[in-house]
Order: structure tokens, then sequence, then C-alpha cells
């Protein structure tokens, strides 16, 4: 990375430890608001402020038209007041007079449609001639204000492709061409070769007959789809790296944008964007749409910081309460925004903000909860906000200090990709709840982990778990192999090293790539229909997949008793040099697979944190002098934790065991 991610955020907090910051739309309030707004700011503990995230019309409300006179002035208030800005591009959503002028810019969909003006994001990421104007936007805003001293970070537009990140129009299909003269040498002969354009009669004579995957009759080609994933996910780099270099070029801040590292979000490919980034800044929201928030948040901070490299990063945006954009917009629960920022700081954030700060009165977002509600200032909500500023400042000593991990979960967005593309065995088998499952049963069975790319250096892991990871490289599963060699034990589950980076499958037996070091050969993928269940020989039972699989020279550890792969092997091992390789041949209930990763862990000597399970998490962070330990009780019942040294938020001594009442979250200074 271009600068340590410690030193960059805590010269966001001047040194004062954790930052604490929110959005601020000041175009959406009249400018007498202005000073009341900072003056609460400064009340609750607000030292970073975002904004002109969508300042564009306002500062540029015609073509050749520029007023920076509401910017100038909200900047200097804050700057007087002592708090430090993330200052917008302003690049985020194009102004009607934009898309009016230049309708061409405009997004089209899979089906054809073209998206209209009206929402955000109304652009194709591709256009020239939106890339033209975001351009000079840019070039604009950071002349005005590259030295000024309130600035401390640069924010690239705003949520890169989260509405827009598949464009299908002609500008779109142009890119995509030149995009895969270059991926495949200007040779069409590779391109047929790497989409297997012989199926269906779809061999190419030239680039130019090639179009995107737009919708057709039938299934579409799956390389051309893989191959498109990627393009869409570069063009939405390639929009930050041109406004990046920009402001590069007239000022040495650092700069981000902010990721989106969740569950709804599967459209970019963040591990190729890292290197770009100053520092690493994710926004996260509670999805209740799924099964287990709660876990999913632990997940998304614990990738967010595999991000950073294992540097503390920056939670750009998240929300006190309710958000607006789900069917159903629930409150969180008295104690729950304690946890969740817990949960973050936990895994590695040093710096909480939040969107946004004063609850909006008209527009999309105007359900959405904030730091300063529509109730105001006599409300528990306000409240909450104070007391969470607090608890922040309580904290700053935890910055800069680093999570240790001794097992890793890996995790690919393009595996993601073509996992759940068209003409899959089963369309039950969803990448992100295998990785989910994976990492819910580690951190259920008190162990921590890292989240770490195919190919990674693995050295530092005794356990490593590899879920369903479909499309792999061969020198990615040599990683793998290398690090059982050396000593670890790697839990492989099914579906994985079935194809390569072309997503052609591997002949001559499942599990492809993985065949050899597990010492197994399947013959057929046998799937499991929604809400069937099978037992398994040990006595769990499991879901979702089985396969007809025999072991080579591998150990069966545990078999299928029913269903269609009854007699079959569901769990294997094989010794490798110093380590073991395991196979999960089927989806284990929750209960079965943390019995499984727990049993892992013990054999590698990995230590649960005591007092960790399913409703308690156990976390520490550790600096050069001190360690911090977080209990964070999700339960209905109080737990006891053995812990010794300093409660950092009620200030009591822990003097071998404490007790973390239900719902409430502990955080111990240890001794080191």
């Amino acid at each position: 990375m271009p600068a340590a991610a410690p030193t960059l955020i805590s010269s966001l907090s001047e040194g004062e430890g954790l930052v604490f910051g929110c959005d601020y739309n000041p175009e959406q309030w009249d400018r007498s608001v202005w000073p009341e707004d900072i003056r609460l700011m400064r009340e609750a503990g607000v030292g970073l402020v975002a904004i002109n995230i969508f300042g564009w019309s306002t500062i540029n409300p015609g073509e050749g038209r520029w007023d920076f006179s509401g910017l100038d002035e909200i900047i200097a208030q804050l700057h007087a007041a002592g708090i430090r800005v993330d200052l917008g591009t302003g690049t985020a959503s194009p102004p009607p007079w934009l898309t009016t002028t230049h309708p061409e810019i405009l997004p089209e969909g899979i089906d054809g449609t073209v998206f209209h003006q009206g929402g955000r994001q109304a652009y194709c990421p591709s256009s020239p001639v939106f890339r033209a104007y975001a351009a000079e936007v840019t070039r604009r805003v950071v002349e005005r204000y590259g030295s000024h001293p309130a600035v401390t970070l640069w924010h690239v537009s705003n949520e890169l492709g989260c509405h827009n990140a598949l464009c299908y129009c002609e500008t779109s299909a142009g890119a995509f061409r030149t995009w895969l003269r270059d991926r495949y040498a200007d040779d069409i002969a590779a391109l047929n070769t790497a989409w297997g354009t012989s199926f269906w009669s779809q061999r190419y004579g030239s680039f130019d007959e090639v179009q995107v995957p737009a919708q057709v009759l039938s299934l579409r080609n799956p390389g051309q789809v893989l191959d498109f994933q990627r393009f869409s996910s570069d063009e939405q780099l390639a929009l930050y790296r041109a406004e990046a270099e920009i402001i590069r070029a007239h000022s040495d801040i650092p700069v981000t944008t902010n990721f989106m590292v969740t569950a709804h979000i599967r459209a970019l490919d963040y591990w190729s964007w890292t290197a770009d980034m100053d520092l690493v800044a994710n926004d996260h929201y509670l999805d209740r749409r799924i099964a287990n928030p709660r876990q999913e948040l632990s997940f998304a901070a614990d990738l967010t910081r595999g991000l950073a490299g294992g540097d503390p990063w920056l939670l750009m945006e998240t929300s006190t309460s309710a958000v607006n954009w789900q069917p159903v917009n629930l409150a969180k629960a008295p104690g729950e925004l304690t946890r969740n920022v817990a949960s973050h700081v936990a895994r590695g954030a040093d710096g909480i903000c939040f969107f946004q700060w004063r609850a909006s009165t008209q527009g999309a977002e105007k359900y959405h909860s904030a730091l300063l509600p529509h109730a105001g200032t006599d409300s528990d909500l306000w409240r909450g906000t104070v007391e969470l500023g607090r608890m922040l400042e309580s904290l700053g000593e935890v910055a800069g200090t680093r999570v240790v991990a001794d097992a890793a979960v890996l995790f690919s967005w393009e595996n993601w990709w073509a996992v759940e593309n068209e003409g899959r065995p089963s369309e039950e088998v969803r990448y992100l709840d295998q990785v989910h499952a994976a990492h819910t049963a580690l951190a259920d069975a008190g162990i921590v982990a890292d989240i770490v790319r195919p190919g990674s250096d693995l050295d530092d892991y005794r356990l490593i778990v590899v879920p369903a990871l479909h499309l792999v490289r061969d020198e990615e599963a040599a990683v793998i192999a290398r690090a059982v060699e050396r000593g670890a034990t790697v839990l492989v589950t099914f579906y994985s090293g079935i194809v390569d980076a072309e997503d052609r499958v591997r002949t001559g037996g499942y599990p492809g790539a993985f065949r050899q070091l597990l010492g197994i050969r399947s013959e057929e993928f046998a799937p499991l229909v929604p809400g069937q269940s099978v037992a398994l020989s040990d006595g769990s039972t499991a879901s979702v997949w089985s396969e007809r699989l025999r072991t080579t020279d591998a150990e069966a550890i545990a078999s299928f008793v029913d269903g269609p792969s009854a007699g079959h092997p569901a769990i294997t091992r094989r010794a490798q040099g110093a380590g073991e390789a395991w196979y999960l041949a089927t989806q284990p209930s929750p209960e079965a697979y943390r019995a499984l990763v727990a049993r892992l862990a013990d054999a590698a000597g990995i230590a649960a944190a005591p007092g960790a399970g399913p409703d308690v998490d156990v976390v520490r962070r550790v600096g050069a002098d001190a360690a911090y330990r977080f209990v964070i009780n999700h339960g209905a019942d109080p737990v006891e934790v053995a812990a010794t040294g300093t409660e950092l938020l009620t200030g009591s001594a822990a003097t071998g065991i404490i007790t973390v009442p239900a719902g409430a979250v502990r955080i111990i200074k240890e001794d080191v």
C-alpha cells in the first residue's frame, strides 16, 4: 500500500485514538442550521465529517457554471471547530443538466432498458463523456481544496458500482472489446479457446463480432459472462484511478473510496483494488434479509481486514439504527448498536463513521437513521449518539493494534461469480452461504480467522478452510498443497477445484485441482433438493449436497447413511507431509460444522478463545505493550469469561473472571 494504514488512520483523529465520524450533506439544509449542527457534532465527539459526496449539482449547477461558496463556508466552519474533513470529489451521481445534454451517458440494463436520471449513479462506467466531466469536477475540487488544512482524506465518488456495475450499452460493448483484445493479446483464437465457443456455434471471427452478454433466449456462454464480470470490476476501478490520479497531482492528502464488503454486493473484485487505496474503507449495514446478519457483520469486518493486509481499516458508513432499503427496516434493539460497533473495532476497525449526521426530511433516504434523528436531541437516539462518542473515546488506546489469527478462510469474488453463474448443478449452492457457514463454524468454536485471497501466502496459518473454491488456478492450488506439506491442517469443502480460470472443467474426476492432495476421486455430483437432509455415520445430519466419491489414499471419517450417495464417504482425511488435508462432501448442520472445525483446530494446536460460543464473540487485538480482549455477548443470559486486566468501558479491574451481562460488551486491557 502507498502508506501504512495505522499512520493514516491515526492522522484522521490527529493521534487522539479511534475515529468517530459521519457523512454530512449541508446542501440539504439552510445555512442557518450549520452552526447548530457543528456545535452538536462537537458535543457528540464527532471528529471527521465526509462532505461533498453528492455535491456535483450544487457546486456545478450548469454547463460551465461553478459555485463553491457553500462548500467554502462549511469547510471553514468545520475547520474552525476542529473537525477534520473527508472531502468527496462530488462525482457519485451526475446532475440532471448533464444527463439531459448527454443522454448517451445513461446506463443500460441486461434487457436493453435505459436507466434514466432520478436516482443515483445514472451513468455508464465506460462512458468517455461521463469520465471527462467527472475529471473536470475532480480537478476543480482538488485545485481549490488540495492544501486546505481541514482536509485530511480524499473520498473518490461513492460506493462505486453499487447500482451501475454491469452496463450493457454499446459504449460498454466497445470498451469490453478493447479489454478483451488486451486480455487475449489481440488473438481471437485465444478468446475462442478460453470461452469454448465451438459449443452452440459461437466461434468468433474477429473481436468486432463480440457483444456484451446481454439477455438471450437461452443460457449464456459462461466464459463470456465471467470475463464481462471481470471487465466490469476493472471499469469501476478505472473510474477510481482516473480521479485518484488527478487528486495526487495536486495534493499529498491520502486518497480512498468506500468499498461495499457486504452480503448483497458482489460485482467488484476488491482484491484487485487494494493496491490503489491509501487506506481501506468499507460501508456496512446489517442485512436483515439473511439468516444471520450478526455473523455476516463479523465476516465482512474480517474480510475488510484481509483487504487491508491486516492493518487497521476505516468503517466509512454504517447506521445507528434502521436503514430504508430493505422490505422491513427494523430498528436496532437496545444495546445492538454498541455490539455492532464493538464487533467492527474488535476485528480491526480504527474508525467508525455513520450515514449520516442529520436525518433527511426529503429524498429517498429520509427514513434512514442518523446520528441526529428526526426526533432531535430530546431523544434516546441522540443520547445514544453521545454515549457512543464516549465509548469510542474510551477505546482510543486500541488504535493501531492488530488482530492476530492462526486460522484462515479463503475467499474470492471471481469464484463467487463462477459459482453462481448460469447452468450450475444446484442453485441451492450459493457461494456466500458456504463461506459464511465456514466462518460461523470457526467463530462459534472460538477461532478467529483471517479472510485471505487464493494464492496468498499461508505460512502464518495452522488451520485453513477452503469453502466451495470452484474456480481455482494451478498455482493457487499449489499454495494450499504446500501449506499442508509444511504442517497446516486444510479443510476443503464440496464444489471446490472443479474449473480453472477460464471456467473449464478439470477432467479426470472431481474435485479436480485438489484430487491428489485430498486422496479422493468423485465421479458424479448428487445434490440434494431443498429441504432434504441426509444422515451421516457419525450421527450428524447434512443438507444441500452429496456426491459419489471414493478414497484413493485417504481415510473415510464419516459416510452417507442415506440419500443419493448412501455408502459413499462424506468426510475424509489424508496425511500429507507434516499436515493433513480434509474433505467435506456435504453441508453439515451448524452444530456438526462447529464440532468438526473445533476438532481440526485442536489437532492443529489452536486454542479456542475461552468463553466464546454461538452467542459470544471473543476477539483479541494485540499491540507492542498491551492486548485487548473484546467480549461481545449477543445472548439473553450473562456469561462468565476468564480475564485479567482493566475493563476499559467501566474502568473496573478484571481479576480472573468477569461477568458479561446479556447483550453487553466488555473490553479488557491485558498486560503482555
